[in-house]
């Protein structure tokens, strides 16, 4: 194995998180790829663990705090990190076994070539996908919470600041007789984008009475603005993003509200 920075050839692979045999990532449209050729020239940093066969088995993402949905001075930011984990699909299951700590670890070193004071994460405090105490066990430390999202970093300086989750702020006010969806999208998680997708074409499918809106968050002050990342609001309710909700169940949500517009 060995960890090398993107290159052109795995662009189409780390674009839909080294899933290319997967339907349900080809819903995830072309959001990915627009905040990718947004993001590459803002400081993006994109690294992939490669096997013996040239094959991308991992991945890891991170970028200037002052990009993220996190405030710290003078930081990167971890989006995600990834090491391929399904059996008999794809390049097959490559987690532990150490890529994640190598991918990990060659950030970090970047990062602090690069000047960082710290490299920051973010993970959830349930033993599910993304979990903040690996991040733990890695030497990162939480430094804020909100819900089941933990907020980790590790200093590579003492007079780093430490991060914190950007808050909410407001939220989308209601229209009069219509259902206004607000789907807040930075675009980096395919994932999210799905349900993104999916809640358009269901927002789009139920006539004239909903509104749709997309709040393009891969502008900072943006996020800043209203506080939110990836969210979508139907009538001012916030619904989840991940894992992404299928097409009829968003529908059937929007329809009801529909049905209670005077």
């Amino acid at each position: 194995m060995k960890i090398i920075d993107l290159e052109k050839k795995y662009i189409d692979s780390y674009l839909c998180c080294l899933e290319d045999w997967s339907d349900e990532m080809k819903e995830s449209g072309d959001r990915k790829r627009e905040w990718y050729d947004k993001m590459k020239d803002q400081g993006l940093r994109v690294k992939l663990a490669i096997d013996e066969k040239d094959k991308a088995i991992g991945m890891i993402q991170y970028l200037p705090s002052e990009k993220s949905f996190i405030e710290g001075p003078g930081l990167y930011m971890i989006l995600c990190i990834w090491v391929h984990g399904y059996k008999n699909k794809g390049v097959g299951n490559r987690q532990n076994k150490g890529v994640g700590k190598a991918m990990l670890k060659a950030a970090e070193d970047d990062a602090w070539l690069l000047g960082a004071k710290g490299m920051v994460a973010w993970g959830l405090a349930i033993p599910v996908w993304m979990r903040a105490s690996w991040y733990r066990k890695n030497g990162y430390v939480k430094v804020d919470r909100i819900g089941i999202q933990s907020l980790v970093w590790k200093k590579f300086h003492e007079d780093a600041t430490a991060p914190k989750f950007i808050r909410p702020i407001k939220k989308p006010e209601m229209l009069a007789g219509q259902v206004r969806v607000c789907c807040f999208n930075q675009g980096w998680c395919p994932a999210q984008n799905i349900t993104f997708e999916r809640t358009k074409k269901a927002a789009l499918d139920s006539g004239e009475k909903v509104s749709f809106e997309l709040i393009d968050t891969t502008n900072a002050d943006v996020q800043k603005e209203w506080g939110y990342s990836d969210c979508i609001f139907i009538d001012g309710k916030e619904m989840g993003t991940g894992p992404p909700k299928s097409y009829m169940k968003i529908k059937k949500k929007i329809e009801r509200k529909v049905k209670r517009l005077k």
